[in-house]
C-alpha cells in the first residue's frame, strides 16, 4: 500500500489482482505493526483426517513417526463472515478517480481475499432497495473465483431502502457470524440502526464500514454547482459557499448518530473516506477479528 494509490489499484486488470495487491501490500505493512504475528502463524499438530489438505501435511515429522499429521494454526476458527454490498445509485458518486462503489468494490475483495487466506468462510449480499444477490459462505478458493467474479459485476442500481435489506438479510443469514456492511448509509437513520439491531438479536457480530466520498463531508466547491439527486433524479442549483456551513453541521450530525449509537449497541462502526488507503479499513477490521478470537 505504500507503493500502489488507491487510483493506481483502481486501474489493475481485475478484483483478482487488486485484492491480491492491496492485502498482500498490507501484510506486509503489519511486520512493524501492534498486528504482527495476527495472520495465519503455525501452533502444533494434529492428526491427519478426511477432508485436510494434503500441502498441510508436515513430511518431516512424517519421516521420523511414519503418521500423517497437519500443521494446526492458530486461526482455524471456523468464523462465518457475510459481506453486505450497497449497490444503490448514491454509491456511483466521485469528486475524484475512484467513486464510493468501486472502493466498496476493492475492499469487499480485500476482506475475501483475506478470510478465505485465513481458511475462513465468505458469503456476500448485494442490495438496493432489497436483495438483489445472496452467496452462501465458503472457505474455498474456487469459492474466492465466485466472488469475485460477482463482484466484477456489480454496477450501481436503483434507489435505496437499506433498512428494509437488512432485515432480508438477517432473516437468511442463521448461522452465527461476522457481518460487515459496506454502505454509504444514505438512508432513514432511525430505520437501518433497527436493520442492524436484528444482526445483533441473532447473535451476530456487527462491523459497519460508511463509506463517504470526501466532497461529501467537505463540501469544498467554490462555484455555482448544479446538485444532483442520483436516484430520484431531481437536481438544484445554488451557491455552495452560501450553505457549507449548515450543510456541515447536518453532515456531522448524521455521521455523529451512527457513530454513538452503534457505539451504544457494540457494533463496530467505521468512516471512511475514498481518499483514504484501504488498509485503513484492513486494520479495523483485524482489530475485529482480533476481539473475536
Amino acid at each position: 500500500m505504500k507503493y500502489l494509490s488507491n487510483e493506481a489499484i483502481s486501474k489493475l486488470e481485475n478484483l483478482q489482482i487488486k485484492a491480491k495487491k492491496v492485502v498482500e501490500g498490507f501484510i506486509v505493512g503489519l511486520h512493524k505493526s501492534p498486528y504482527h504475528g495476527f495472520s495465519v502463524e503455525f501452533s502444533d499438530h494434529r492428526a491427519y483426517g478426511p477432508g485436510d489438505e494434503i500441502r498441510h501435511i508436515d513430511w518431516k515429522l512424517w519421516a521420523k513417526t511414519n503418521r500423517f499429521f497437519v500443521k494446526r494454526y492458530e486461526e482455524e476458527t471456523n468464523l462465518k463472515a457475510h459481506l453486505i454490498i450497497d449497490q444503490s445509485n448514491s454509491m456511483a458518486y466521485s469528486s475524484h478517480s475512484i467513486n464510493k462503489l468501486e472502493y466498496s468494490k476493492i475492499l469487499a475483495a480485500s476482506f475475501s481475499y483475506m478470510l478465505i487466506k485465513n481458511q475462513d468462510a465468505v458469503g456476500m449480499y448485494l442490495f438496493d432497495s432489497k436483495v438483489k444477490k445472496s452467496i452462501l459462505p465458503r472457505s474455498t478458493r474456487s469459492h474466492l473465483s465466485v466472488l469475485l467474479s460477482e463482484m466484477e459485476k456489480i454496477i450501481p442500481q436503483k434507489d435505496t431502502n437499506i433498512a428494509r435489506a437488512l432485515h432480508e438479510c438477517a432473516d437468511k443469514t442463521n448461522k452465527k457470524g461476522l457481518v460487515i456492511l459496506i454502505s454509504d448509509l444514505m438512508d432513514e437513520q432511525e430505520d437501518v440502526l433497527t436493520g442492524l439491531k436484528h444482526f445483533l438479536y441473532k447473535g451476530h457480530e456487527v462491523i459497519v464500514f460508511h463509506i463517504l466520498d470526501p466532497q461529501e463531508i467537505n463540501f469544498d466547491f467554490d462555484e455555482r454547482v448544479r446538485f444532483k439527486d442520483l436516484e430520484l433524479g431531481t437536481d438544484i442549483i445554488t451557491d455552495p459557499r452560501q450553505i457549507k456551513q449548515t450543510y456541515q453541521k447536518n453532515m456531522n450530525k448524521f455521521i455523529d448518530f451512527y457513530r454513538q449509537n452503534c457505539g451504544k449497541n457494540r457494533i463496530d462502526y467505521i468512516q471512511i473516506s475514498t481518499n483514504q488507503p484501504l488498509d485503513t479499513a484492513l486494520t479495523e477490521y483485524l482489530a475485529k477479528r482480533k476481539k473475536l478470537n
